[in-house]
């Protein structure tokens, strides 16, 4: 399968389409998740185009774990969770809705059950959990 320049998440790198973003390096992009399934999902892509782990580079793929970690430990921090789950997933048969390498880093508390998918959220209120992330990152340096 060949990659997508019409997929959401490359126009979202072009600015075509809005995001919340979260976090930026020379190699990826975070942003919230529009339809988060818990306070604090966002997703970590790279700049660089790639279907999904299938076919990324190791330094795409690389680049992108060093973001999920450092994601992980702010969404802790922001929503002063237990512990963190990534999930990513590669082609329509694994699960993968958007063909854009991403990883998903949802904040995770003791007996609280992830949200039901396709729930769209309140632009303000993907704002407000957009604002402690970002507050815990500088926090981190």
């Amino acid at each position: 399968m060949s990659y997508d320049r019409d997929n959401i998440f490359a126009k979202i790198l072009r600015g075509e389409i809005p995001s919340v973003k979260l976090y930026e390096d020379a190699e990826t992009y975070v942003f919230m998740d529009i339809m988060p399934r818990a306070d604090g999902h966002c997703l970590v892509i790279p700049k660089t185009p790639a279907r999904n782990m299938l076919d990324a580079s190791d330094d795409q793929l690389t680049a992108c774990l060093r973001t999920v970690r450092r994601m992980g430990h702010a969404v802790m921090r922001a929503f002063d969770a237990g512990g963190v789950t990534v999930q990513q997933f590669n082609e329509a048969p694994g699960g993968q809705e958007v063909f854009h390498l991403h990883y998903h880093v949802l904040p995770r508390h003791e007996g609280v059950s992830l949200r039901p998918p396709g729930q769209m959220a309140e632009m303000d209120d993907l704002e407000a959990k957009a604002a402690k992330i970002r507050a815990a990152l500088a926090e981190m340096g």
